[in-house]
């Protein structure tokens, strides 16, 4: 009798889809986004019929679908029929987000579609609820991380060394600082070691994987990991939203707003959003201090664990070891440095020009439709459900916190005096 295959890790299955879609276009298939962009007088439903436009979106369909068809696959789970109505829905909520943002009025306050997207979900999430044959395709860490991936094409590697070091300086003296803040907030809000280990890991280091991280090292309890993961997500709305207005407010330089953001706000996604909102400048701060904090996070689960099975003998959990930190590393990270090195080194730069293009309008389609999973995944009522909204109030407070000393490390870091 064969064993059956072991299904592929979903940091993985993000790599080889993110690569798979980098050789195809450098090959000579090019996807690209369609452009809606149009004024209140003019005829909108002549720009969305139009066939060249149309053809690109069924271009980016079949390619999206592709992606995560290959994915069910490689990662074990099994083909419904549905797969490809669901990510047609999703896909549609995407294309009407990207309509809005193609409005003249609309195009000058700098919203991207990532923001309508995740709007439009939550509407459907929260108001109209959303259907059980979409809930399959809701593969928002995939999507993300796919796109994660892409974005390095945009990053030279020169680039990625020197904001790469800063960011890893920012974010070891805002990691520790803002973890033992959070874990003693949590004791005087009286939440439970699981509650205090998680909410600390969340804030302080990369939200949803570091939350994810911590419950896998100390085998934490699902209810309490999915309550954390709801306020990850709803917290980093407002902020992905309102931060980059204040960081305009106050006039900060796009390297200092991009680690501002990138150190602050908890989900990868959201983080590509916002800083999307203050530009490329911003944008590529804001990616580099957020993968830094990442690249902590198999070092933090591997000290977790090792207290946790210190403290908590009665578990008899095994001894943790390296591999610990492998398993815990994410793994979309070294795909992000292996496209950066690729595009830095490797590829001419004249096909490096040629492509770039069509490699970000993919990247924004699946960040496109990763935040209109966010919104379908997300309900505002789950966020004061649990242990009378403790929780809740304390990843507040101390998300406030991590706000004003990553302000203040990111002027430190990123505003010339180091």
């Amino acid at each position: 009798m064969t064993a059956q295959r072991k299904p592929l890790h979903e940091d993985w299955i993000a790599v080889i889809l993110a690569f798979a879609a980098i050789l195809l276009i450098c090959l000579g298939l090019r996807p690209s986004m369609p452009k809606f962009e149009w004024n209140s007088g003019e005829s909108l439903v002549a720009k969305l019929t139009d066939g060249a436009s149309l053809g690109k979106i069924g271009v980016l369909y079949l390619w999206v679908l592709g992606s995560l068809v290959a994915a069910f696959l490689l990662g074990g789970k099994k083909i419904t029929v549905h797969l490809a109505t669901g990510l047609l829905a999703i896909m549609a909520i995407s294309m009407f987000a990207q309509v809005i943002t193609g409005n003249a009025r609309v195009k000058d306050l700098g919203i991207e579609i990532v923001l309508f997207s995740l709007l439009l979900g939550l509407f459907i999430s929260n108001v109209l609820g959303v259907p059980a044959w979409m809930k399959p395709v809701l593969q928002t860490e995939l999507f993300i991380k796919t796109g994660l991936v892409l974005l390095g094409s945009g990053i030279i590697f020169q680039e990625l060394v020197k904001g790469g070091g800063l960011g890893v300086l920012q974010s070891v003296v805002v990691v520790f600082t803002v973890w033992y803040f959070t874990f003693w907030l949590c004791k005087q809000f009286r939440l439970d070691d699981e509650f205090r280990m998680m909410i600390s890991s969340a804030v302080s280091i990369c939200g949803v994987s570091a939350a994810i991280a911590t419950s896998g090292a100390i085998e934490g309890d699902n209810k309490k990991l999915s309550h954390v993961i709801s306020l990850v997500l709803i917290v980093a709305i407002p902020m992905m939203i309102f931060m980059p207005y204040i960081a305009r407010w106050m006039d900060m330089p796009p390297e200092v707003a991009g680690a501002w953001l990138g150190g602050t706000i908890d989900t990868s996604g959201a983080v590509v959003a916002a800083g999307t909102m203050l530009g490329e400048e911003s944008l590529k701060y804001a990616t580099l201090v957020k993968f830094s904090q990442n690249v902590l996070l198999g070092i933090a689960a591997f000290l977790i664990s090792v207290w946790w099975t210190y403290s908590k003998k009665e578990t008899n959990q095994p001894k943790p070891g390296i591999r610990t930190i492998w398993d815990r590393f994410p793994k979309f990270v070294l795909g992000f440095i292996v496209v950066s090195l690729l595009f830095s080194f490797v590829l001419s730069p004249a096909l490096v020009k040629e492509v770039k293009g069509n490699i970000k309008d993919l990247q924004t389609c699946f960040f496109a439709v990763a935040f209109a999973c966010i919104g379908l995944e997300t309900k505002f009522t789950d966020i004061f459900k649990m242990e009378n909204g403790r929780p809740a109030m304390a990843f507040i407070v101390a998300q406030a916190f991590n706000i004003l000393v990553t302000l203040g490390m990111a002027y430190l870091v990123f505003g010339g005096l180091f």
